[in-house]
């Protein structure tokens, strides 16, 4: 069985989103469809189980709010 889906993540600004996206695309190269859009990133998941979906789509959350923390942090200092 295929299960697919679509993640999109909004940002406030183009400059974020494209450094959130360069940050994820070195981890997501060749195993993502992802696309960025002005302040939006668009991330195609096809998998052959749910498991996996679950999975691909969980390590990528936690990826992102790594990179926003860090976004936070940085901009703070």
């Amino acid at each position: 069985m295929k299960i697919k889906g679509k993640l999109q993540l909004k940002y406030k600004n183009s400059k974020t989103a494209k450094t959130v996206y360069e940050s994820l695309e070195v981890d997501n190269l060749g195993f993502l469809d992802s696309k960025l859009e002005k302040n939006i990133i668009t991330y195609n998941l096809d998998n052959d189980s749910l498991g996996s979906f679950l999975s691909t789509t969980d390590d990528l959350i936690a990826s992102e709010i790594v990179v926003e923390k860090i976004l936070e942090t940085t901009k703070k200092e």
